[in-house]
């Protein structure tokens, strides 16, 4: 498919994306909101407190002391149950009311100074980063004081099992490091068990806000700049639009100068770059000024933020992968082409061989490249690290479903390699398969290409090659004998077929010379008997031209010598015998 149709579909695809209606997630931000700054909201001469905690308590952590210069939250609020400590603190978020949300953290772990406005402003960057980076899975957040989560009982009979006194809401990577989101569950003095959001977590709210945190366009944008548009401020959608348009262009760029300029290079490997290089270089570019543009200058939150990201790293990761492939690609290629000889002539073993070797490490290699980028794009999404713990866990179960569902697959692609080290058969050698002569023309991930001598292509699985008798003609070496077979009458002399053979062997150029003209009685029947002549050429090709030149001139000689003597008779003896009362 051509470079603009790929660019038409890819900017189908972020407009549809950019129209996603969120507006329903609980995350979603208030629009014209103001952004507090990117440095720390916490005094950095300020002493910092320990945690407090005071003793060991399954069913929640005992506090010697809580937020001392904010306070405690105040009666009214219900912070019961994780899944309701959290709907607090999104809820006064998203309306403005940071000082309420506020008190739903816990600042142990920050300076024991911190003022009510410090508080609010970490409540507001914390907000910001969950509706930018975190989905909330708030059927996973339970609605009981014990933190557990049944679906057999209501919500509060007793159920079996330990009480939870901490709950993860979230994830999210911080320069390399695991940052857990925890809710946790408390007991302050007499006052009777609630939930806050950790004290690890609100310590480690300024270092993601800086990495989260709003763009450069976000600070810079005045107020009429936000005005909403399917729950989106107009300013983002118009600016995603022109990021759109000038990574398009940019690829475009690429693309035209990648051919223009290698293309007058006189050396091939430049030409190859040129031809094939051009476009995935282009796509490559064009995707990752986006991802990286938009990130740098823009930022989305809520659930479409996690969509339109995921989608632009897939973009990213597969057209790296898709440029490595094609790069290795015209690497095998250009070797192919260039370093190795004619593999047309079958006696040209080495040429032969070294282009076995490289058509199958280009597939193996490709696969591999692929599985690499598949893994890493896996790897990039957190909700997909407990699908592989459980693949894991069950690592018995899904390694025999694997293998029963792709034990031909697999089973092919391990006899490619088998035949790459062991060379039963190499491209450019003349074998027969059930009875089909032909040449082995490729020899892919899972199968190899015979074309035939009428130039039909034979598709044979690899594991046949391996696991059944074929044969070869080009094993060792190309060199062959064919034997010409006649069936002459019982008075003919051999010794004058012997000799035309041999003149007429001479005459032909197809003949080798490394076997001498050979012909010899072979068998015989009530009729007639068989003479076979052999004859060689270097390859099969030729040997069969030969064959078949020879037999028709013996052929000829035999019916024309001694006016035809020689030539095959049925013989009818009738005796007349004078004494009719003997039979005839």
């Amino acid at each position: 498919m051509r470079f603009n149709h790929f660019s038409t579909i890819f900017s189908l695809v972020i407009l549809l994306t950019l129209t996603q209606v969120y507006c329903q997630d609980l995350t979603t931000s208030k629009a014209g909101d103001s952004l507090p700054e990117s440095n720390s909201s916490v005094p950095e001469d300020g002493d910092f407190m320990p945690n407090a905690i005071r003793e060991y308590n399954e069913a929640y952590y005992i506090l010697s002391r809580l937020n001392t210069s904010t306070g405690l939250p105040p009666n009214e609020f219900n912070f019961q149950s994780p899944q309701a400590t959290l709907e607090h603190f999104v809820y006064n978020a998203r309306s403005g009311d940071f000082k309420n949300a506020s008190y739903a953290l816990n600042f142990n772990l920050l300076p024991d100074d911190i003022t009510q406005e410090q508080a609010a402003t970490l409540a507001e960057k914390l907000f910001f980063v969950l509706n930018q980076r975190i989905k909330i899975d708030w059927s996973g957040l339970s609605d009981r004081p014990d933190g557990q989560i049944d679906m057999s009982t209501s919500t509060n009979q007793a159920i079996a099992g330990k009480p939870m006194r901490s709950v993860v809401f979230g994830e999210i990577d911080l320069d390399g490091r695991d940052i857990v989101l925890r809710m946790q569950r408390i007991k302050y003095k007499d006052y009777g068990a609630f939930w806050l959001i950790s004290a690890n977590t609100v310590e480690n709210i300024d270092s993601l806000y800086e990495v989260y945190g709003p763009r450069e366009l976000d600070r810079m944008m005045p107020d009429w700049a936000r005005i909403q548009f399917l729950n989106m401020p107009i300013w983002k959608f118009i600016g995603t639009l022109l990021l759109i348009l000038i990574s398009y262009l940019l690829g475009k760029l690429s693309l035209y100068l990648f051919r223009k300029i290698f293309k007058k290079s006189d050396k091939i490997w430049v030409n190859t770059i040129a031809k094939r290089l051009a476009t995935p270089a282009g796509w490559a570019i064009g995707v990752l000024f986006f991802y990286i543009s938009l990130n740098k200058l823009i930022s989305f939150g809520g659930t479409f933020a996690s969509t339109l990201y995921a989608i632009l790293l897939i973009a990213v990761i597969g057209t790296i992968t898709w440029f490595i492939m094609r790069f290795i690609d015209s690497f095998m290629v250009y070797v192919a082409e260039t370093k190795i000889g004619d593999t047309n002539p079958e006696e040209n073993n080495e040429a032969r061989m070294m282009l076995t070797y490289i058509s199958v490490a280009r597939r193996v290699i490709t696969f591999i490249v692929i599985i690499v980028g598949f893994s890493v794009i896996l790897s990039q999404f957190r909700s997909l690290e407990k699908l592989g713990i459980s693949l894991i866990a069950s690592a018995g179960l899904a390694t025999v479903v694997l293998g029963v569902a792709a034990q031909s697959t697999l089973g092919n692609i391990i006899a490619g390699i088998q035949i790459a080290l062991t060379r039963p058969a190499r491209i450019g050698d003349t074998v027969i398969i059930d009875d089909d002569w032909g040449y082995v023309e490729d020899i892919r991930f899972t199968y190899m290409v015979v074309r035939t001598w009428d130039e039909r292509r034979l598709i044979v699985p690899l594991k046949e090659i391996i696991s059944k008798t074929f044969e070869n003609w080009s094993m060792t070496s190309a060199h062959q004998i064919r034997p010409i077979t006649l069936h002459v009458d019982y008075q003919t002399d051999v010794n004058l077929i012997r000799q035309k053979f041999s003149e007429l062997l001479e005459q032909e150029e197809n003949w080798d010379k490394n076997h001498s003209p050979v012909v010899q009685v072979v068998d015989m029947s009530e009729k007639t008997m068989q003479v076979r002549a052999l004859c060689s050429a270097k390859d099969a090709s030729s040997t069969w031209d030969l064959h078949c030149t020879l037999r028709e001139k013996l052929i000829a000689y035999i019916s024309t010598v001694d006016s035809g003597q020689h030539l095959s008779k049925s013989r009818i003896h009738i005796q007349n015998n004078l004494n009719n009362d003997q039979p005839v």
